[in-house]
Protein backbone atom coordinates (compact mmCIF):
# COMPACT_ATOMS: atom_id res chain seq x y z
CA UNK A 1 0.00 0.00 0.00
CA UNK A 2 1.25 3.25 -0.82
CA UNK A 3 2.67 5.47 1.68
CA UNK A 4 -0.36 8.42 1.29
CA UNK A 5 -2.86 5.90 0.87
CA UNK A 6 -1.50 4.26 4.49
CA UNK A 7 -2.03 7.15 6.46
CA UNK A 8 -5.22 7.86 5.03
CA UNK A 9 -6.08 4.32 6.44
CA UNK A 10 -4.56 4.57 9.71
CA UNK A 11 -5.58 8.43 10.43
CA UNK A 12 -9.02 7.37 9.73
CA UNK A 13 -9.04 4.39 12.18
CA UNK A 14 -7.58 6.98 14.83
CA UNK A 15 -10.11 9.65 13.95
CA UNK A 16 -13.27 7.10 14.56
CA UNK A 17 -11.99 5.45 17.63
CA UNK A 18 -10.97 8.87 19.05
CA UNK A 19 -14.18 10.00 18.39
CA UNK A 20 -16.08 7.29 19.63
CA UNK A 21 -14.07 7.69 22.69
CA UNK A 22 -14.15 11.04 23.63
CA UNK A 23 -16.90 12.74 21.25
CA UNK A 24 -19.59 10.39 20.95
CA UNK A 25 -18.66 9.48 17.85
CA UNK A 26 -18.59 13.37 16.50
CA UNK A 27 -15.75 13.04 14.18
CA UNK A 28 -12.77 15.73 15.83
CA UNK A 29 -10.73 17.80 14.21
CA UNK A 30 -6.85 17.75 14.01
CA UNK A 31 -6.63 20.36 16.83
CA UNK A 32 -8.64 18.66 19.10
CA UNK A 33 -6.60 15.23 18.72
CA UNK A 34 -3.84 17.17 19.29
CA UNK A 35 -5.08 18.35 22.09
CA UNK A 36 -5.67 14.97 23.46
CA UNK A 37 -2.02 14.47 22.90
CA UNK A 38 -1.15 17.12 25.04
CA UNK A 39 -3.29 15.76 27.94
CA UNK A 40 -2.14 12.41 27.75
CA UNK A 41 1.87 13.77 28.17
CA UNK A 42 1.02 15.82 30.94
CA UNK A 43 -0.68 12.95 32.69
CA UNK A 44 -3.35 15.12 34.68
CA UNK A 45 -6.77 13.13 33.27
CA UNK A 46 -8.39 14.26 36.51
CA UNK A 47 -8.29 17.88 35.55
CA UNK A 48 -10.29 20.70 33.98
CA UNK A 49 -8.18 23.52 31.76
CA UNK A 50 -8.47 26.86 31.42
CA UNK A 51 -8.51 28.21 27.28
CA UNK A 52 -4.46 29.09 28.66
CA UNK A 53 -3.92 26.12 29.67
CA UNK A 54 -5.26 24.18 26.41
CA UNK A 55 -2.74 25.94 24.28
CA UNK A 56 -0.09 25.15 26.26
CA UNK A 57 -1.66 21.93 26.00
CA UNK A 58 -1.24 21.91 22.74
CA UNK A 59 2.24 23.03 23.03
CA UNK A 60 3.29 20.44 24.61
CA UNK A 61 1.70 17.66 22.11
CA UNK A 62 3.04 19.29 19.15
CA UNK A 63 6.55 19.40 21.07
CA UNK A 64 6.24 15.56 21.73
CA UNK A 65 4.87 15.03 18.26
CA UNK A 66 7.62 16.59 16.25
CA UNK A 67 10.68 15.10 18.61
CA UNK A 68 11.24 12.41 16.55
CA UNK A 69 11.91 14.31 13.28
CA UNK A 70 14.52 16.30 15.20
CA UNK A 71 12.69 19.72 15.79
CA UNK A 72 12.64 19.45 19.85
CA UNK A 73 14.32 17.36 22.94
CA UNK A 74 12.64 16.85 25.87
CA UNK A 75 14.36 19.09 28.61
CA UNK A 76 12.91 18.66 31.77
CA UNK A 77 9.29 18.40 34.20
CA UNK A 78 8.66 21.47 35.90
CA UNK A 79 7.35 21.09 39.30
CA UNK A 80 4.17 21.13 38.96
CA UNK A 81 4.31 18.16 36.25
CA UNK A 82 4.43 20.28 33.06
CA UNK A 83 7.00 18.83 30.24
CA UNK A 84 9.56 21.10 28.85
CA UNK A 85 11.15 20.64 25.24
CA UNK A 86 14.00 22.62 23.61
CA UNK A 87 13.75 23.62 20.11
CA UNK A 88 16.61 21.20 17.96
CA UNK A 89 15.86 22.37 14.65
CA UNK A 90 13.35 25.27 13.04
CA UNK A 91 10.32 23.56 11.32
CA UNK A 92 10.38 24.32 7.75
CA UNK A 93 8.13 26.95 5.77
CA UNK A 94 5.33 24.57 5.29
CA UNK A 95 2.12 25.62 3.06
CA UNK A 96 -1.32 24.76 5.07
CA UNK A 97 -1.53 21.51 3.58
CA UNK A 98 2.00 19.96 4.07
CA UNK A 99 1.84 21.00 8.07
CA UNK A 100 -1.12 19.07 8.02
CA UNK A 101 0.39 15.92 6.48
CA UNK A 102 3.30 16.75 8.70
CA UNK A 103 0.51 16.57 12.00
CA UNK A 104 -1.47 13.61 10.78
CA UNK A 105 1.74 11.37 10.13
CA UNK A 106 2.85 12.11 13.63
CA UNK A 107 0.39 11.90 15.42
CA UNK A 108 -0.28 8.44 13.61
CA UNK A 109 3.20 7.40 14.66
CA UNK A 110 2.09 8.60 17.99
CA UNK A 111 -0.74 6.05 18.59
CA UNK A 112 0.70 3.19 16.65
CA UNK A 113 4.04 3.42 19.04
CA UNK A 114 1.16 3.15 21.54
CA UNK A 115 -0.91 0.56 20.21
CA UNK A 116 -4.34 2.53 20.74
CA UNK A 117 -4.17 1.73 16.53
CA UNK A 118 -2.48 -1.08 14.08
Amino acid sequence: MARDEQLKKHWEELVEKLSAQFADGDPLELDAIIYLVGVQELGQHHRTFKKDHKLDLMHIAICRLLEPYGYYEFEFFDEDGWPHYTTKEELPALKAGEQSVLMKEAIVGYFLEREYIH
